[in-house]
């Protein structure tokens, strides 16, 4: 296992939707979180998109994580031939081992068969580049529906990225979701949560919390895939504590302390290999 650093575990210090700080935090800051926790991967996502990074500041990336060790992946959201062309270019530029797609919106109205043959038609520019293509389990997108595309394709170089919570809200427990994916699995998105329940006993609602304080059963999820050569990227959702300054203090503090424990874990599992 490969343990790296989402740019989704710095949703508002980037800036996600009508909520932006004044000065974003940038890839080669993100980069340079990853360098100082020592981790092997940093994967950039959706909420950073890369196609809108200049050029040059690509190369700077790819220059920098290359002299310090760094893994990069990339990551965009929903199905879209045409953008998955432009992110493989953008792989082979960053070197990135990794393209994670998050499936959800139009795709979910798109037959399985559709897409598979997609993939097929892709798949050839993404081996030539070394490049796997990860699909994520997604909040309207079963994951049995992932399962069943992976299985049409059935190539090498497509899999599942697998996140332990976000099918709760397509009506699926964490258990099944593993267990639906665990075998296609090349891409392990790891987060921690809690359900809050409504002080006035109106229902309750999902928050995320540090590693370990949750539900996830972390030692468990990673026993799973400790003999996978597979990257293991920690995210969070944290909620939004009302300004940019205690986000980015928060979400500061809880990477440190989740990252630290996610690193504990894995030692244990290393001196019993």
């Amino acid at each position: 296992m490969k343990l790296g650093l989402g740019s989704y575990s710095y949703r508002w210090s980037i800036g996600h939707k009508d909520r932006t700080p004044s000065s974003p935090i940038t890839c080669i800051e993100l980069l340079e979180i990853t360098s100082k926790l020592e981790l092997d991967v940093l994967q950039i996502a959706d909420n950073m998109p890369v196609h809108n990074i200049e050029t040059q500041t690509l190369d700077q990336l790819y220059r920098t994580a290359q002299k310090q060790g760094i893994n990069l992946e990339i990551g965009m959201q929903s199905f879209s031939t045409e953008s998955i062309k432009l992110y493989l270019d953008i792989a082979e530029r960053l070197d990135a081992r990794i393209l994670r797609i998050a499936l959800d919106g139009n795709d979910v109205g798109t037959s399985d068969d559709i897409i598979a043959k997609e993939f097929k038609n892709i798949l050839p520019i993404a081996e030539k580049i070394n490049c796997k293509i990860a699909i994520e389990n997604h909040f309207a997108f079963p994951s049995d529906r992932m399962a069943n595309i992976i299985k049409l394709v059935d190539e090498e170089y497509l899999g599942a990225c697998l996140d332990v919570a976000n099918s709760i809200c397509a009506g699926e427990w964490p258990d099944e979701t593993i267990d639906c994916l665990k075998d296609y699995t090349i891409n392990l998105h790891i987060k921690d949560y809690q359900f809050r329940i409504d002080p006035y006993g109106v229902g309750f609602s999902i928050e995320g919390v540090p590693m370990g304080k949750g539900l996830t059963n972390v030692a468990g999820l990673l026993s799973k895939f400790k003999d996978k050569d597979i990257s293991v990227i920690y995210e969070h959702w944290l909620p939004w504590p009302g300004n940019f300054e205690d986000a980015r203090k928060n979400e500061d503090i809880w990477t440190i302390e989740s990252i630290a424990y996610l690193k504990s874990l894995k030692s244990e599992y290393n001196q019993t290999l």
